[in-house]
């Protein structure tokens, strides 16, 4: 039976792994969006800074990304289409999980 509970705790502990990378992934994405939407609203260092901060901070209203969206979307009006913001959001979000690799790596 030591097998089995073995292997019951290696697969818990990959799931937890990969949750873990998953939401520092979509919190490092969120923190990307924020800075590049900071610099389409003409905010730059310690105010893009605070911006991105915001648009992380917006992920925790509601489970998914829309929250996210709708905030960098509202904020951002004219100066960006929806599919503009959303192929950015899935850029970032590669750009993200590799980033997190090279931390870990």
């Amino acid at each position: 039976m030591s097998t089995f509970n073995d292997r019951e705790n290696a697969f818990e502990n990959k799931f937890a792994h990969d949750s873990e990378m998953q939401f520092k992934a979509e919190a490092r994405r969120n923190k990307l969006l924020g800075l590049w939407a900071a610099d389409l609203l003409g905010k730059s260092g310690d105010e893009a800074a605070a911006y991105a901060t915001e648009v992380v901070k917006s992920d925790f209203e509601e489970a998914g990304e829309e929250d996210v969206y709708r905030k960098v979307s509202g904020d951002l009006g004219s100066r960006a289409e929806e599919a503009t913001i959303r192929a950015k959001m899935a850029e970032l979000m590669i750009e993200a999980k590799a980033q997190l690799m090279k931390d870990v790596g």
